[in-house]
C-alpha cells in the first residue's frame, strides 16, 4: 500500500503505477493553524495532526450511514493521501466554518475536514499555502512513553513540518486499522494518546524490521518513492 500527502504535480519524483490509482482519487484535507506571533512547537503540531486524523476515523458520522462515510470510504479505497495546509487570522475563521473537527494539542491548533476528491477543494481551503510549515520545538521532547502509541520518525530523512505531520497521520491511521474494535475503543477512551518522537539511528532497523505497520511514502514530495517514514509502535501490535 502506498501513502502519500499530495498530488502527483507538485512532485520531482515519478511514483509508481499502482492499481488503487486507478480508483477515484480522494485526499483527507488537515489545516495547521500558525499564527505569526504565537506558532506551534513543531513535535506538538505532528501529534495533534495524528490525534486528528484518529479522530476523524472514530467519529460517528464516518461510519455506516454517517453524512462522511461515503467520502471516507472513497478515500480509504485509493491511496490514503494526505495534505496539510496553512491558516491564520481570518483564514482559519474561514476554514473553522467548513464542516470538520478541530482538535487542540499544548500549543497546535489542527482542522481535520471530511475527504473530498483530489480536484474537488473548496475555496477556502484551495487557497491556502501548503509551504511555509517549518516550525521548531523551543524546547527537547521528553522520552516517550513505553506504555503509549509512539510514532516513530525515520532519523535519515528530512521532511518539513507539513510533510512530516501527513506521515504521522499515515502512521496513526495504520496503527488504527491493525486494532481490533475493542482496541481502538481503549485508544479512543483515552483521548487517542500518542507521542511522535525521531527514532534514534541505532534502533531504526529494529523498529522497521519488527512488524509493526510501517508508512512507505509514494514519492509524490519531497521524498523517494518508497521510503519508510513512520514506524506506527502500538502496545497492542507489539
Amino acid at each position: 500500500m502506498s501513502h502519500v500527502s499530495a498530488s502527483p504535480g507538485d512532485s520531482p519524483f515519478q511514483a509508481e503505477r499502482n492499481p488503487r490509482d486507478e480508483a477515484p482519487q480522494f485526499v483527507l484535507p488537515l489545516v495547521v493553524r500558525i499564527e505569526k506571533s504565537a506558532p506551534p512547537a513543531r513535535t506538538d503540531a505532528l501529534e495533534t495532526a495524528a490525534r486528528a486524523v484518529l479522530v476523524l476515523l472514530g467519529d460517528e458520522r464516518a461510519h455506516g450511514d454517517g453524512e462522511w462515510a461515503d467520502a471516507v470510504r472513497s478515500w480509504e479505497d485509493a491511496r490514503i493521501r494526505k495534505v496539510v495546509r496553512r491558516a491564520r487570522g481570518a483564514e482559519w475563521r474561514r476554514a473553522e466554518a467548513l464542516p470538520g473537527i478541530t482538535v487542540t494539542g499544548k500549543s497546535a491548533q489542527v482542522r481535520v475536514f471530511p475527504p473530498i476528491p483530489l480536484d474537488g477543494w473548496p475555496k477556502d481551503l484551495a487557497k491556502l499555502q501548503v509551504s511555509g510549515t517549518e516550525l521548531d520545538d523551543p524546547e527537547p521532547s521528553v522520552a516517550a512513553d513505553a506504555a503509549q502509541p509512539v510514532l516513530w520518525l525515520n532519523p535519515g530523512l528530512e521532511m518539513s513540518a507539513g510533510k512530516a505531520m501527513a506521515q504521522a497521520g499515515h502512521g496513526a491511521q495504520l496503527a488504527w486499522w491493525a486494532l481490533s474494535g475493542a482496541e481502538r475503543a481503549a485508544w479512543r477512551d483515552a483521548g487517542y494518546a500518542l507521542a511522535v518522537r525521531t527514532a534514534d539511528p541505532a534502533d531504526w532497523a529494529r523498529l522497521a524490521g519488527g512488524g509493526l505497520p510501517m508508512v512507505r511514502d509514494a514519492g509524490f514530495t519531497e521524498i523517494a518513492p518508497g521510503s519508510c517514514t513512520v514506524v506506527a509502535d502500538h502496545p497492542a501490535l507489539r
